[in-house]
């Protein structure tokens, strides 16, 4: 899941950011505005976590902003202004869920999660490939029944090739929806990744490469 943090006071910026990383999520930072607007614009974020009160383009301005762009991205807005009056407006705005500060960190990841999976298409609750599941709540892989213990970048590859449907994904769109704006778009860590995660899910293989296009998992049946 990709994410955009768009909050002044740095330091809770990062800390959002990196807690939000732990869970396995993709996140950039923005600390204004203007440059969050910018990183909205040429980015697919499936969630924009959004402080209202910022410098340059205001946190409504950029949720309207957002919002008339027509996608499907969710927004969050994180607030220290946290009255009902509040929450209306923001919502009324087009902001798809609303939290105050000072805010308890599982509850702003469990919302992220939620926002997330209303998506479009939207992501089922268990993704399954004949005997491998992947629990996207839980984090946990099984195959067989077998626990299958993954790092972040692993989960986050097997989850988005098994939440296509059978549809082949790229390599860059690996790289944008599993990684972060700092990744470099030359390196080889996506091909890495796939190669030392077949190698944990072991045999029969179940992540087939299409030459010239990308990877998939042959949906079932």
């Amino acid at each position: 899941m990709r994410v955009l943090v768009v909050e002044d006071e740095r330091a809770l910026a990062d800390a959002v950011a990196r807690g939000l990383r732990r869970e396995g999520m993709a996140v950039d930072v923005a600390y204004d505005g203007d440059s969050g607007h910018e990183k909205a614009l040429i980015t697919r974020y499936d969630v924009v976590v959004l402080d209202r009160d910022l410098p340059g383009m205001s946190g409504d301005r950029l949720c309207d902003e957002i919002v008339k762009s027509a996608s499907t991205t969710r927004v969050l807005m994180l607030t220290a202004s946290g009255t009902l009056a509040d929450k209306v407006d923001g919502l009324s705005r087009g902001a798809d869920d609303y939290l105050a500060k000072p805010f308890d960190f599982p509850e702003l990841v469990a919302r992220c999660r939620a926002l997330g999976r209303r998506a479009t298409p939207a992501v089922p609750p268990m993704l399954v490939a004949g005997d491998v599941a992947l629990d996207p709540a839980r984090r946990t892989v099984h195959r067989a029944d077998r626990p299958v213990e993954l790092t972040r970048k692993e989960f986050g590859v097997l989850e988005v090739l098994l939440g296509a449907g059978g549809a082949v994904v790229s390599s860059e769109e690996l790289l944008e929806r599993v990684w972060d704006e700092n990744a470099d778009p030359f390196t080889t860590t996506v091909r890495v990744t796939v190669m030392t995660l077949r190698k944990k899910l072991g045999d029969p293989g179940l992540i087939e490469t299409v030459v010239g296009a990308g990877y998939r998992v042959p949906a079932a049946g």
